[in-house]
């Protein structure tokens, strides 16, 4: 998607401009920015998972419970793991929609509320 305003001097092979189009903070732009914080928060945790469990099994070896802690760890570096991989497809995901959709240039919106303002005087 580019605006004849934004396309360069250089056409592509299907003569179109080739420009950038800069994305405001629109609905889609703020849930890729959601996934990406969850993607970051949920490695933050699962690292203090592993540390927290640092010294556990040795500490408690002969206590059948020992086992059991070391599995319910990996069960949850395991799902943690899934949950970052996730966020990750979908900040990338979230984002290419909101260049699709056309989250783009606070410009084009305030253009089409003037325009909109001017209807109202008429």
């Amino acid at each position: 998607m580019t605006l004849a305003s934004l396309a360069s001097s250089t056409p592509d092979a299907a003569g179109v401009g080739i420009g950038s189009l800069k994305h405001s903070g629109g609905p889609w732009t703020n849930a890729s920015g959601t996934a990406s914080a969850l993607r970051a928060s949920t490695e933050k945790s699962r690292s203090g998972l592993g540390l927290g469990h640092e010294g556990v099994v040795s500490g408690a070896a002969g206590f059948a419970s020992a086992s059991s802690l070391k599995n319910i760890l990996k069960s949850w570096e395991e799902r943690l793991a899934e949950v970052k991989d996730e966020c990750d497809y979908l900040e990338g995901a979230l984002l290419k929609v909101a260049k699709e959709m056309g989250e783009t240039d606070i410009g084009v919106g305030k253009s089409l509320k003037a325009t909109q303002a001017g209807r109202e005087h008429r």
